[in-house]
């Protein structure tokens, strides 16, 4: 038998037993951190009625007064032909008011990479969608190369898709095309933005009624606590564009007569119905911050659950609100106390805005009643209308306005009238504001709740919290401002755009505003650079770009097909040269090399240009340290970049005799070579404490009109494409051959013109458009290649001479056997 364990060894173990418990209880609250980590919303995109297109309108516009509320446009013929003002007649609908938005049928299908074709018959929805996805992650500084293939999730809530209805005539299917299944439908609006930008996060569309958008919000914030994806976008639709649905909300009388949801007032009949697309985009607020974004606001918390055995499918349930909400507070780890406004589900209905205050107060009501402070109550759906399946991503959109102004809007009109006399308001601390008021003084945090109920009973909360980020970088010296676009037009509009907010910007902003710039948008061939110290030197180089650049031929700026690789050429001491690398690595501390790293300054300084992009090529007088001489008559180092280019000999100083003036002297070498096409990557040209901004103008995409005519009740529908070609007479030559495949490809495509350079894909091109192409061809001629034969990256001239040959070749060959 073993001697008794002596008293060290119990003490020993003892103290791995504390050690091995702490480490535990450590590790228990990190699990618990993460599955209630705060996710950071960090831009935003939108299209609200009736031309609400931008954070700042939209902030405007809630703290303005009106409505969105407009008659039924003259292109939705069929809202308008069931109009009767009478209730209760079969089908019809007795609203002829709604929030709609303007010009759904404009959009920039080129800068998509979509056809024509395609493109009429693509819904609204999804044009916009692609449009304000784009604008959401260019506001969060977070630039989409198709080729980065970035881990961005999509979570899409939409609750119809009426624009293939125009299509849809069962006596005559001529015009339903493959573009009928990817057109329209939930799955294809998310999935298409994925597609389109070249994400690899998971992509889901999810519809819960009125509770879509919100539903998704929850989603995305779980799969960015698992890790599932590094960026999120959360995004709802809503359009108009049939009947149906309108005739049957009349039937129940789910509508307002005058199209106007009157939230929690006494004249509550029903709400109105608007229009409306959002786009928000997250990320874990730890991630948010490391990579320096935007953060506009902080999700503490969400929650998601289902009425269940409710009175009926569509009837709210009291009790599962509670529940829902209950449920977010502790998801956020909130207490009811410090939630200081509410952004209510709030339809104007007579059932249930009483039952929502009645579940609002069964939560908060005691918390609120035992502070000095009332809990402030709104729904943006009294002025923007009831967009149903977007609706909750549009109260996400107002909350975070709000929380970033620290102001609540008027939630009712002073001549509203009163209040819903259903709810018991005297006992209630609750309160409907009538003007726009600052957030409560007495509340220590700035929180929000916002609630969406779905009419098929899913029930959505989540909560809310201003961010308190740190301040503007401040003035920096040199600043490199980038600018780019897919054709010349573009670029003039956002140099005129950026050039007019920098003359409303301080100085302080500026290192934020270049960096987002720089560093936070794609780069595209159109291009400009300027530099400058102050917001007004680069206004005014914005102005004199503007005044000189040529306006018409493709490229006007610049943008070389094969990018600069440059000779760098560096003389002088090392010790000079050592001054001007410690410069450059002052103003932009992410380029800086230590010396520890690499003693040798001119393989710093290579090592500089390397993580900017620039790829240079070593010149005779740097060979080595030791091949460094002296310049005549001065202890200066220099160094520049030089190469030659359509007959032009380029010179850029990296440095001169002052070792300072090397921040601004590579600011000008960068923005010549980003002129003429270099791909730099510019993230680390960050001055010391610049951040991401969300105030930018956004890219200004081209309006042109894809839209398909609502048919007349009677008419026969048109078919989509022209009529099968008659039977050739004989086969052409080379020549000829190939001008009519351009022409056949032209009009498969609906396009008004082709370039022989572009490819296939760049003009809109895809499966579905490749194969209607050879089938065209094969009404006439015997190919003796398939669609997935084609190289669809090849430029158009020698994919279509290719296929002629393929014509030709065939043809010869059954005229051999013959």
């Amino acid at each position: 038998m073993s001697d008794p364990m002596d008293t060290d060894g119990i003490r020993a173990l003892m103290e791995d037993q504390l050690r091995l418990s702490r480490q535990l209880r450590t590790r228990i609250a990190e699990l618990s951190d993460e599955r209630h980590a705060p996710v950071a919303v960090v831009g935003m995109g939108l299209r609200l009625p009736p031309t609400i297109n931008s954070p700042e309108a939209y902030w405007s516009f809630l703290c303005g007064e009106g409505t969105a509320l407009a008659p039924v446009p003259e292109d939705r013929p069929s809202l308008r032909a069931v109009y009767d003002p009478a209730p209760g007649r079969v089908g019809r609908s007795y609203v002829d008011r709604a929030a709609f938005l303007d010009c759904i049928a404009d959009f920039d299908a080129e800068f998509f990479g979509i056809s024509r074709r395609e493109a009429r018959l693509l819904d609204p929805q999804q044009r916009m969608l692609l449009e304000t996805a784009w604008e959401a992650l260019e506001r969060a500084g977070i630039a989409v190369r198709r080729s980065d293939r970035l881990n961005v999730g999509i979570y899409l809530g939409m609750m119809t898709s009426e624009y293939s209805e125009r299509n849809e005539d069962r006596s005559d299917l001529s015009s339903i095309d493959p573009y009928y299944i990817t057109g329209g439908g939930l799955s294809f609006g998310a999935g298409r933005i994925s597609h389109s930008m070249g994400f690899s996060g998971p992509v889901m569309g999810v519809e819960t009624a009125c509770s879509s958008s919100m539903t998704t919000l929850h989603l995305a914030v779980q799969g960015l606590r698992n890790r599932e994806c590094r960026y999120a976008l959360v995004g709802g639709a809503n359009l108009l564009l049939s009947a149906s649905l309108m005739v049957s909300l009349c039937q129940t009388r789910a509508l307002s007569p005058d199209g106007r949801s009157k939230s929690f007032l006494a004249t509550a009949d029903g709400y109105g119905r608007g229009e409306g697309i959002g786009m928000v985009a997250l990320m874990r607020l730890d991630d948010a911050e490391a990579e320096g974004r935007p953060v506009l606001a902080v999700i503490r918390g969400t929650a998601v659950n289902h009425d269940g055995a409710a009175s009926g499918l569509t009837a709210p349930n009291g009790p599962a609100q509670q529940e829902v909400i209950r449920a977010a507070l502790a998801d956020a780890r909130i207490d009811p106390a410090e939630v200081g406004f509410v952004e209510a589900h709030g339809t104007g209905t007579v059932l249930g805005d009483p039952i929502e205050i009645g579940a609002l107060d069964g939560v908060l009501g005691e918390a609120v009643r035992r502070r000095d402070t009332p809990l402030s109550i709104g729904s943006v759906k009294s002025r923007l209308g009831h967009l149903e399946g977007a609706s909750g991503i549009a109260s996400v959109m107002k909350t975070v306005l709000m929380l970033q102004h620290g102001v609540i809007p008027a939630a009712a009109d002073p001549e509203d009238g009163e209040l819903n006399p259903h709810i018991p308001w005297e006992r209630l601390r609750f309160e409907v504001p009538r003007t726009v008021q600052p957030w409560p003084a007495g509340l220590s945090r700035r929180v929000a709740g916002i609630n969406s109920f779905g009419m098929s009973g899913t029930n959505v909360h989540a909560v809310l919290e201003a961010y308190e980020g740190a301040p503007a970088a401040g003035p920096r010296g040199s600043e490199l401002l980038t600018l780019s676009a897919k054709d010349p037009e573009a670029l003039d509009r956002i140099a005129d755009e950026v050039g007019s907010l920098l003359r409303r910007t301080g100085d302080e902003r500026l290192a934020d505003l270049c960096h987002t710039l720089r560093a936070g948008r794609a780069a595209f061939p159109q291009r400009l650079a300027v530099t400058g110290t102050t917001a007004r030197d680069l206004a005014d180089a914005l102005a004199d770009w503007r005044a000189t650049a040529p306006r018409s031929a493709p490229d006007a700026v610049g943008a070389a097909v094969q990018p600069p690789r440059p000779v760098l050429t560096i003389s002088g001491p090392d010790g000079a040269l050592s001054q001007v690398v410690a410069e450059l690595s002052a103003a932009h501390p992410d380029l800086a090399v230590p010396e520890s790293v690499s003693p040798d300054p001119t393989s710093r300084l290579r090592t500089m240009l390397d993580r900017l992009g620039v790829r240079t090529r070593p010149g005779r007088a740097d060979n080595s340290p030791g091949d460094r001489t002296p310049v005549a008559g001065t202890a200066a180092a220099r160094a520049e970049l030089t190469w030659g280019a359509a007959g032009k000999h380029h010179t850029l100083p990296l440095a001169g005799n002052r070792p300072e003036d090397a921040p601004a002297l590579l600011h000008a070498a960068l923005a010549v070579l980003f002129i003429h096409g270099a791909d730099l990557h510019m993230a680390a040209l960050r001055a010391p404490g610049a951040r991401f901004t969300a105030e930018l103008p956004t890219y200004p995409f081209r309006r042109q009109r894809y839209w398909i005519d609502e048919p007349a009740a009677d008419a026969p529908r048109p078919a989509v494409g022209s009529p099968a070609a008659p039977a050739a007479p004989g086969l052409p030559g080379l020549e000829a051959l190939t001008g009519y495949l351009m022409e056949q490809l032209r009009d498969v495509l609906q396009a008004e013109e082709l370039d022989p350079a572009l490819s296939f894909l760049d003009v809109g091109g895809d499966s579905f458009i490749s194969t209607l192409f050879i089938a065209k061809v094969q009404e006439r001629y015997e190919v003796g290649l398939t669609a997935d034969q084609l190289s669809l990256d090849m430029p158009l001239r020698d994919l279509i001479g290719k296929l002629a040959e393929s014509i030709l070749a065939t043809a010869a060959g059954a005229a051999v056997t013959a």
